[in-house]
């Protein structure tokens, strides 16, 4: 099994609804992003997948949220806009993009960092 990874990063602002703490008021991170595809067949050049693909689909959807209120945009308006929640929707997001461009492989995980030492991971 072969697996090859990009990542990005994004600034946004939150706050996490009916949390009992300081996540609740609003605050921001700097966040970093990593997509990783798994397969088991390279293609005729040795890759599993081309970075440049990947960076574009997964910068197209970091993008659109950095400098943002994560809490205005959707799903986030209504869905608590966690790491977790996060790497789902980046997650599903970058694939909706590279929709049939994966002939290679499969995205297995994305995790979002809101800091140097605080991860999620999802993996669907």
């Amino acid at each position: 099994m072969f697996e090859v990874s990009v990542d990005a990063a994004f600034a946004a602002a939150h706050s996490l609804r009916g949390y009992q703490g300081k996540c609740e008021s609003l605050h921001g991170h700097n966040y970093r992003v990593r997509l990783t595809i798994a397969g088991k067949e390279l293609d005729k050049l040795g890759l599993l997948h081309d970075f440049t693909v990947l960076k574009r689909a997964l910068r197209g959807v970091v993008n659109q949220l950095d400098h943002k209120h994560l809490n205005e945009l959707p799903p986030f308006d209504k869905v608590n806009p966690s790491a977790e929640n996060l790497a789902r929707y980046i997650h599903d997001e970058t694939v909706k993009q590279l929709a049939g461009q994966l002939s290679g492989g499969a995205a297995t995980s994305l995790t979002v960092w809101e800091t140097e030492t605080a991860a999620a991971t999802y993996r669907p």
